[in-house]
């Protein structure tokens, strides 16, 4: 492979790339949607905003579902605990504007 071939081959690649980090932006979107109304759901009803039973099976069952997919574990359960303190400070914040209120 010459270096214009190369050149090509690396903007095909980070045209790959963009698309992913576009993909990745909304499901997160999306997924915080989700997590919010469940903020919601949980101040209403007076739950906590944190449920550790259900955030340690998530945390397990994505480092099997990272092992599957070739990607190391250890990076996504970091990256689902960041997830995780993110959604448990948006409940927090729901609860305390619905109690406000």
């Amino acid at each position: 492979m010459n270096q214009d071939e190369a050149v090509r081959q690396l903007a095909e690649y980070r045209r790959s790339i963009d698309n992913f980090d576009a993909a990745l932006i909304h499901i997160l979107a999306e997924r915080f949607r989700c997590t919010k109304a469940v903020g919601v759901l949980k101040a209403t009803h007076d739950l906590p905003p944190g449920d550790p039973e259900r955030e340690t099976y998530q945390i397990e069952r994505l480092r099997q579902l990272a092992d599957d997919a070739d990607l190391d574990p250890d990076f996504a359960e970091t990256f689902l605990n960041f997830v995780i303190k993110e959604v448990i400070q948006h409940h927090k914040a729901i609860a305390a504007k619905m109690s406000a209120d």
